[in-house]
């Protein structure tokens, strides 16, 4: 962050010190809201969460060196008082970023936007400073602290942006305003909140809408709804993707050693071998998405093509592999889990796998509203479809119990378990040295846990 005194943040978000014996002194590091990742001149923003209130933890975060509290109520250490901390910490944003000379890069999609925006982090970074969303901090939340994390000597900052439900992408580009947005699909997530697939995508579309004339709207010319956000902006408009028509598209795709896509990266300036060292041909998408930002950027073909070379996989529970030393290996992407996301994971799991034994452990999507049922049950198809030897359904309501009945009697060995404990249990009891095993639901039911115990063992 550049520094500022508390009285200077105070001036900017019409707030009151409280508790605070130097006005004058700076934060000069980046905020947080979390207690245990405050550092030695930070800011802690003291949220109110559904099971923890920040205000509570706002002496440790000043013990542990944050400068002061952005907070809703005097807390008993030095304290900038707003009326709601969520939106100071937005207004903090968009002042600090006004004051930066970086270019911001935002990116959107129902699916593939944490591997998405660390590719193009990896791309940018050797290049020039970069700045990108930490895991998926993509919110009303981590969107702020994302940028508050920037510097003077930031030149990228590359922003994954999250939409739960219509306006949530005007609030986040409104903090902060891109000059490049990336938008990389529509598909089923949230649809309990938004209706059908043409209003996810007046959601997503929110995105490029925000662009101003010289910024660049970066579509997946693969996805006909995103396709249609072309006449929604005033930026310049440029194609990634499988499409001939795509300016920024992938030819030659081939699927090697370990299920790793290759393919030949072509741009309007070149083109370049491209080898990811990622599993699933979903991956090549995600690729093509990162080479179009890089590409409005200026970088040449060699460059995105040298950065994707050499990235890796950075953020937690996304297709994260485990060798265990019996030879079982463990694939977690638990994080989370939609229709889309979902078919990437068991087509790459079992190409993976090849002629190993696989087992899918498997919960609920949530989020799927009137059509939960028809999802789960098509789940259900594809694992048999697709020779998955074994599916643990884990949940006790509708959803993994349809995911198992369209699975069943098709060669597939189906155990359906009510929790976490009982999943890991039957998995430990069925695995045999050599087996994969894949983990994968929607965050909130927390298959995670199974996936980590399984890798243990």
């Amino acid at each position: 962050m550049i520094p500022m005194t508390l009285t200077g943040i105070a001036s900017v978000l019409d707030a009151r010190l409280d508790g605070v014996p130097d006005p004058a002194a700076s934060v000069t590091g980046p905020s947080a809201v979390d207690s245990r990742d405050v550092v030695p001149g930070g800011l802690f923003a003291a949220t109110v969460g559904t099971r923890v209130d920040g205000h509570d933890y706002a002496a440790k975060a000043v013990a542990g060196g944050a400068v002061a509290v952005l907070a809703a109520r005097p807390v008993g250490v030095p304290a900038i008082v707003v009326a709601d901390v969520q939106t100071a910490l937005g207004v903090l944003a968009r002042h600090v970023l006004t004051r930066l000379g970086c270019t911001v890069i935002a990116m959107t999609g129902s699916v593939g936007k944490t591997t998405t925006k660390d590719l193009l982090a990896q791309i940018l970074e050797p290049h020039a400073p970069t700045v990108s969303t930490d895991r998926s901090f993509n919110n009303e939340l981590g969107l702020p602290l994302t940028v508050l994390r920037a510097d003077a000597g930031t030149r990228y900052l590359v922003l994954e942006m999250g939409a739960g439900r219509k306006g949530d992408l005007a609030y986040l580009t409104g903090i902060a305003p891109p000059q490049v947005g990336l938008v990389l699909n529509v598909g089923a997530a949230h649809m309990s909140r938004m209706g059908g697939l043409a209003d996810v995508a007046e959601a997503k579309g929110e995105l490029v809408a925000a662009l101003t004339r010289d910024g660049h709207a970066l579509l997946n010319a693969d996805d006909p709804y995103v396709m249609g956000m072309a006449k929604h902006t005033r930026a310049r408009v440029g194609l990634f993707g499988r499409s001939p028509d795509a300016g920024v598209r992938a030819e030659q795709v081939r699927i090697g050693e370990g299920a790793r896509p290759s393919f030949d990266l072509v741009t309007p300036s070149g083109r370049a071998r491209v080898a990811l060292d990622l599993i699933g041909e979903h991956q090549v998408a995600n690729a093509l998405g990162a080479a179009a930002a890089a590409n409005a950027l200026g970088l040449s073909t060699d460059e995105i093509a040298d950065g994707l070379n050499s990235a890796r996989r950075r953020s937690p529970g996304r297709f994260e592999i485990t060798e265990r030393p019996d030879g079982v290996t463990v694939v977690n992407d638990a994080y989370n889990a939609n229709p889309e996301s979902m078919r990437a994971g068991l087509h790459a799991v079992r190409a993976l796998a090849g002629a190993r034994r696989t087992i899918a452990v498997l919960g609920a999507m949530g989020q799927q509203a009137a059509a939960s049922r028809a999802r789960h049950e098509q789940v259900g198809r594809l694992v048999a479809e697709l020779g998955i030897d074994v599916l643990i359904a884990v949940g006790n309501d509708d959803d993994p119990r349809a995911m198992a009945l369209a699975a069943s009697g098709k060669e597939v060995a189906v155990h359906t378990v009510e929790d976490v404990a009982a999943a890991v249990a039957v998995a430990e009891e069925l695995l045999a040295p050599g087996d994969v095993v894949f983990v994968k639901a929607s965050s909130e039911y927390g298959l995670g846990v199974c996936a980590r115990e399984l890798s243990a063992c």
